[in-house]
């Protein structure tokens, strides 16, 4: 995997099956994406998209396949290793801490990087009480960078739905991550709203030094701004280009857009 890596492959799905009983919901399924891309992954409902995803987070471990992350093969790993490792992820239903603030919502994921004992916050000691001043101003510092730093002391339950996706992603953004996996970012958003996430997520890329990899089923947003898309279906890899050849494959028609998607 050593060559990959110095390609400049930071993830690589090697032929990952992944069976349930009798039912395998992912075949075979191998993919390459590089530092910096931002690669969709889209397919009809059951197609087994949010299954890749859980994989490479490490809430399945494939029946056969590796999962290699930098040249390390995480197959297996428990999902917060990965998530230390530098994975983060988002969900198609948003999962923040509702009567939490803001800021609070960010400051939970950062204890993934706090190196202070229990102890140590339990009586305050200084070597907490410092680290928990940093975490603080880091989250500020992420907030202002997402838009939301005016909202910091608000209840993440109060927000409207778009500042909601946002605060998700800003809270995967709090672990540092160098691959951030988005499920379905735009699900629930209105054409203004949506058209706002894809500015706002070409811009977190680039500001963050991201590699990005979004399942998605809004067709506006997926071929506004990915670079490359793959095609599932039933669980196999169908189809994969850019969106222009996406959007003309008759697989990717019959299957997922329609007979008489324009």
């Amino acid at each position: 995997m050593e060559a990959r890596t110095q390609n400049g492959v930071i993830l690589t799905l090697d032929h990952v099956t992944i069976k349930f009983g009798g039912l395998v919901a992912v075949n075979d399924f191998s993919l390459d994406i590089r530092k910096g891309e931002l690669v969709g992954l889209i397919g009809p409902n059951g197609a087994g998209k949010t299954t890749v995803f859980n994989i490479v987070t490490g809430q399945y471990t494939p029946t056969s396949g590796r999962v290699i992350f930098e040249g390390r093969d995480i197959t297996g790993w428990r999902p917060d290793l990965i998530a230390a490792a530098g994975i983060a992820r988002t969900f198609q239903n948003v999962r923040l801490f509702t009567g939490l603030t803001v800021l609070d919502n960010v400051l939970v994921s950062q204890h993934l990087r706090l190196k202070s004992s229990f102890l140590s916050a339990a009586f305050q000691l200084p070597d907490y009480v410092k680290e928990d001043e940093d975490a603080r101003a880091r989250g500020m510092d992420l907030l202002e960078r997402v838009g939301l730093a005016g909202l910091a002391k608000e209840q993440a339950g109060s927000l409207p739905y778009g500042q909601q996706r946002r605060l998700e992603i800003a809270r995967a953004l709090a672990t540092n991550p160098r691959l951030l996996l988005l499920d379905e970012p735009a699900a629930g958003m209105n054409p203004e709203e949506t058209t706002q996430l894809m500015r706002f997520i070409c811009r977190i890329r680039d500001e963050f030094d991201l590699t990005i990899f979004l399942i998605e089923h809004d067709m506006r947003l997926v071929m506004g701004i990915c670079e490359r898309i793959r095609v599932i279906d039933y669980g196999v890899s169908i189809a994969e280009g850019t969106p222009q050849e996406i959007q003309s494959n008759p697989r990717v028609i019959a299957a997922y857009l329609g007979e008489e998607e324009d």
